[in-house]
């Protein structure tokens, strides 16, 4: 029985010998993730430097890229070094900064998308009153408060996991996480189930409720409205509910092979759904929002043929 803090390294146990394949996975992963910081710094200068998207919508999706690009650079190089490496252990200090970073990018994931919805529940159900209500401070404050609480509270469970009293520094996974980590502990965690499923109310359950609360909202004023206002919250609405629905499904799949026995389902498969919503979501949400949304796709295409 150790320390966590003495532990030097952990062994990451879900990496098979791939022989020469290994450059190849090389190669995909590498051009995924480079569209994928390519597609979200696009959108993000896109909307930086033209004016006329100053606004609550394009700013709260300019956070959302921001913190795409976050999520991704916690796993992607990481995961390329490992690939080419023939020893796969990583470093304690680094292993929890990794889970800092993924579990932290999660949680201001949904947090913005709950600001989003509200956003879209405001311009739908008080349209007169809307650009007096959504102020550029208060842009501010809710893109602050998407953020810096979801920091605290995964900071708070980086360290009740740091403490704990471990039995090995195997992880049956292809990057660190923190319940893998739980497991290993030889003491009582009773504190840290209680941490977790606070921590989960707070920044999965709070925000999917209030998202739940204005869809609900905004489709009586939909069902009670004009042609118009329905199409306006169809347009805004659909790319917003489906960047949700894939990020949710994505967060399932990890939940549920960390808690079930997922020993008949093969490896490949097992690391794909683990990694789903750290490798699809980063990617999805440029292309959703770029392509359905008219102002993000004309201005896209204006930088574009001015660089070319």
């Amino acid at each position: 029985m150790i320390n966590s803090t003495q532990v030097s390294y952990f062994t990451l146990g879900a990496y098979f010998d791939t022989n020469q394949l290994k450059y190849l996975f090389f190669f995909i992963i590498m051009c995924w993730y480079l569209i994928i910081v390519g597609s979200n710094i696009l959108l993000i200068v896109v909307i930086s430097v033209n004016r006329s998207l100053h606004e609550p919508m394009y700013l709260f999706l300019c956070s959302l890229f921001v913190n795409e690009l976050y999520g991704s650079s916690g796993l992607f190089p990481f995961l390329l070094i490992q690939i080419l490496s023939d020893v796969h252990t990583v470093s304690a200090p680094l292993c929890f900064l990794q889970i800092f970073c993924i579990h932290s990018y999660g949680s201001i994931e949904f947090s913005i998308l709950a600001v989003m919805s509200y956003d879209r529940y405001l311009a739908i159900c008080y349209p007169l009153q809307y650009n007096t209500i959504m102020t550029f401070q208060r842009v501010n404050i809710l893109t602050a408060v998407a953020w810096f609480p979801a920091l605290l509270l995964i900071m708070i469970l980086i360290s009740l996991s740091f403490s704990l009293q471990l039995c090995g520094n195997v992880i049956n996974k292809v990057c660190c996480d923190n319940y893998s980590i739980v497991k290993l502990a030889c003491a009582d965690t009773t504190v840290n189930n209680i941490y977790g499923l606070i921590m989960t109310a707070i920044i999965v359950f709070g925000p999917v409720l209030s998202i739940l609360y204005t869809y609900i909202r905004i489709l009586k004023v939909c069902f009670s409205g004009s042609k118009q206002t329905r199409q306006k919250a169809v347009s805004t609405c659909t790319p917003h509910l489906a960047s949700l629905l894939n990020f949710s499904f994505g967060v399932c799949f990890e939940v549920s092979q960390s808690r079930f026995d997922m020993s008949r389902v093969p490896t490949i498969l097992q690391i794909l759904l683990s990694l789903y919503f750290l490798t699809c979501q980063p990617l999805f949400s440029p292309a959703l929002y770029g392509l359905n949304m008219s102002k993000i796709r004309s201005r896209c295409k204006s930088l574009l043929s001015f660089t070319c």
